[in-house]
């Protein structure tokens, strides 16, 4: 900080000479001088002060005065690159600028007050004759100026080896950063695989069946996990319905929620029991795959003419039926576990009449299971408060309006 005003020219503290003459005769390169030219010397020094951050000595300046501090505290500084380097701090009796007047070169460094300073100026002629009247104050000024320079030599190396230190450290960082950023971008490549995976076994295009209509809405959350459904034509009057949730995120989950599906449609087309369909999938995962993840399903065979439709629920969602004319609903309930986990699947196979204008929900609990901003579930309740109230006319209107219900509720 440059102060407002300079205090060099202001009238300075009123000091008897004998006391600074005693005062000069304590500093350690002026010890042993005669008092008499000691008072000579007095004579023909300048005072001046300085304000706290007013620079007393500017590095790269060709002024060769020498100066001793009165009172006060400063400290020098070595500017390099964008920062300045501490080298050390003055106070009361040391001498400042004996390098300059003795090698004839800018100043080594910038010497600025801390408090309140009073400093002696010595000129480049006083010093002279100084050192060819009293020729042994050059060996101890010159002794003064090495260990300056030994101070300044470890005060400069200290504070290398400090920022070798963070230097270090930094490069530590870095690499543990780019550790992490690698391992990142090979995550967000594998949820990206996953998720074009589960895309691509998720059909676009449902079959074009008299007495029925489908329709299907997905969005992948933040990571993919292994949420499937499907619409198997068996023959001209019997369709499949599906909808399935493969424990865990990731590709391990989309390649599980693959291989499931695919094994559904196999069987499904091969017997015309749900229960066996997924007694006989269930039989395959605990071949193939030798793992802790499981899918928990909902299978169910409708036949369009009689509108019924037989049905298993392996550890799934329950499914919900909702007749419009009456705006009733109700669940459909049938015992079951999960597939792909314990060495023997319990499926309770149950059927059920629709009556026309029905809709059948099917769903995952990647819709119940979503928080709002305050912690909540959306839950069952909702889901069916939903569509209970829905204006729909067509199965994907509904499935819209569920999907805007739930991100209204998401906030």
């Amino acid at each position: 900080r440059m102060p407002e005003k300079s205090e060099h020219n202001q009238e300075p503290t009123v000091e008897p000479v004998h006391q600074k003459t005693h005062f000069l005769s304590q500093l350690q390169f002026l010890e042993g001088v005669q008092p008499q030219a000691l008072e000579h010397l007095m004579e023909r020094t300048t005072e001046k002060t300085f304000s706290p951050g007013e620079i007393i000595l500017q590095e790269g300046s060709k002024g060769r005065e020498v100066l001793i501090i009165l009172d006060g505290l400063v400290e020098a500084v070595k500017h390099q690159g964008n920062e300045d380097v501490f080298l050390a701090r003055c106070g009361p009796g040391q001498v400042l600028g004996e390098m300059g007047f003795l090698e004839s070169r800018p100043r080594f460094a910038t010497v600025r007050a801390i408090e309140p300073t009073r400093v002696l100026e010595l000129s480049e002629n006083i010093m002279r004759d100084v050192f060819a009247e009293q020729p042994e104050l050059l060996l101890r000024t010159t002794q003064v100026l090495s260990q300056r320079l030994r101070e300044s030599q470890e005060s400069m190396i200290a504070d290398l080896q400090n920022k070798n230190r963070q230097l270090a450290q930094a490069y530590d960082d870095l690499q543990r950063a780019q550790a992490d950023l690698v391992l990142k971008e090979r995550m967000d490549r594998e949820l990206e695989l996953a998720r074009n995976l589960q895309e691509s076994f998720l059909p676009r295009h449902f079959p074009t069946l008299e007495g029925a209509r489908f329709a299907a809405r997905s969005r992948s959350a933040r990571q993919v996990g292994g949420d499937f459904y499907d619409v198997i034509a068996l023959d001209d009057r019997r369709v499949g319905v599906v909808v399935a949730d493969v424990s865990g995120k990731g590709m391990p989950a989309a390649l599980y929620m693959a291989l499931t599906r695919s094994l559904v449609r196999a069987e499904a087309r091969r017997d015309p029991s749900p229960r066996q369909v997924l007694l006989s999938t269930h039989r395959l995962l605990m071949e193939i795959i030798q793992t802790n993840m499981f899918v928990t399903v909902f299978y169910g065979i409708l036949d369009l003419p009689t509108r019924k439709i037989r049905y298993v629920r392996a550890g799934h969602d329950y499914p919900i039926v909702f007749t419009p004319a009456t705006r009733k609903h109700r669940t459909l309930d049938a015992e079951g576990t999960m597939l792909g986990m314990f060495g023997e699947a319990y499926l309770e196979e149950t059927e059920t009449t629709l009556e026309p204008g029905d809709w059948l929900i099917l769903y995952t609990d990647g819709i119940t299971d979503v928080t709002s901003t305050s912690g909540e579930f959306f839950g069952i309740a909702n889901l069916i408060q939903v569509i209970c109230d829905s204006q729909a006319k067509t199965p994907q209107e509904l499935c819209d309006e569920i999907f805007e219900a739930v991100k209204v509720f998401q906030g």
